[in-house]
């Protein structure tokens, strides 16, 4: 049965939601039973998304097989599935995921925060993703242009201006400057 999310009824159970097809354009993820919608990602945001993914492009990894996903679905426990904005599979977590039924966990994630983010949820997400292995998180805050680059909950690096942000020991060769992540470009 697909739930659709203008109707009254919302998915109850993990395997409802996973069969869920909301059609109001909000992205949700599921949180022990809780279902958390989140705002349409605004054009800038795309713009900073589109300039990340033409930077993995150029890495060693990505000519390896490896893929940089926007918002996959990523189940972090069996009660926990969120949505990065982009997270990071090697090619081989993306061949072994066809024929196994562990779900792969990202090395690297990254979100674009909003201001309608809330702060207590954007901290509670960073727990999870180090509690399910995550090596390397960035924050990134494009209307104040900053980036926080989380390597654990404890040891983080704020970058803005021209600080390099890296998501070394993950991709040692995916770094680019702040300044540079902000700049608005067109490709014409």
């Amino acid at each position: 049965m697909i739930l659709r999310s203008s109707s009254s009824i919302l998915p109850r159970t993990l395997e409802e939601f996973l069969q869920w097809e909301p059609v109001d354009g909000y992205k949700y993820e599921w949180n022990d039973g809780k279902i958390i919608r989140f705002e349409k990602m605004k054009k800038k945001h795309l713009f900073i998304i589109r300039t990340l993914q033409q930077l993995f492009f150029r890495t060693h990894s990505f000519s390896k097989g490896a893929a940089l996903i926007m918002e996959q679905d990523v189940m972090l426990s069996g009660i926990q599935m969120r949505r990065p904005d982009l997270a990071y599979f090697t090619g081989s977590q993306i061949d072994s995921s066809l024929v196994s039924d562990q779900e792969p966990i990202p090395e690297f994630v990254i979100e674009v925060i909003s201001q309608h983010d809330d702060a207590e949820k954007i901290e509670e997400k960073l727990v999870e993703y180090f509690n399910a292995r995550v090596k390397v998180v960035w924050h990134i805050y494009p209307e104040n242009e900053v980036v926080y680059i989380y390597t654990s909950r404890k040891d983080v690096k704020i970058c803005t201006d021209n600080d390099i942000c890296s998501a070394y020991p993950v991709l040692p060769d995916f770094e680019i400057s702040t300044k540079d992540l902000f700049l608005v470009r067109t490709f014409m």
